[in-house]
């Protein structure tokens, strides 16, 4: 098997970015998890109580040979409000940011380069506030949050805020 490499990100619920890229070509895995906290291992009510300093991120294997880091940035820029501090839609608090953990300097200097460029974009009439950070503290979520969507299509958040983002992004060929 080729090389893979690794992205974690932060744009809201977890579980609507782990729907998202679980749709994308050239993604091998998604994995819900915390990243960014000053406490370890923390649980999702820990980190739900805003007081951990963790975002949920989804941490996403990906192979460069079929998908490049900037392309993972790209459909991350289109599947969120990156210009709403600590909030997406209803969910609000620090653990909802928008943020770009890297891997590596390289990771760091192509995010920093597109977060520049979809600012300059104008497709969003705010300025965007997504974090860039070094990756740090980070631990996977409870079992129970993985795959979350797929198995629970008609829990009331995904048919509301996951399944009309979904379509969005589907409908711009930005997802299969």
């Amino acid at each position: 098997m080729n090389q893979t490499e690794l992205a974690t990100l932060g744009g809201g619920c977890f579980w609507c970015v782990e729907a998202v890229y679980q749709r994308v070509d050239g993604v091998l895995s998604v994995k819900p998890g915390y990243a960014g906290g000053h406490v370890d291992n923390p649980s999702y009510r820990d980190v739900c109580s805003g007081k951990t300093g963790h975002a949920e991120v989804a941490k996403i294997e990906f192979d460069p040979d079929q998908i490049s880091y900037q392309q993972i940035l790209n459909v991350f820029w289109q599947a969120h409000d990156p210009t709403t501090l600590n909030k997406q839609g209803a969910d609000v608090g620090t653990q909802y940011r928008s943020v770009i953990f890297y891997h590596s300097e390289e990771q760091k200097a192509l995010a920093v380069i597109s977060k520049t460029e979809a600012d300059q974009s104008e497709y969003w009439p705010n300025a965007i506030v997504t974090e860039i950070t070094k990756i740090n503290n980070y631990s996977d979520a409870e079992d129970n949050h993985d795959n979350y969507y797929q198995e629970n299509p008609y829990q009331p958040y995904c048919q509301f805020v996951i399944k009309p983002k979904l379509d969005k992004l589907e409908k711009k060929g930005i997802i299969d």
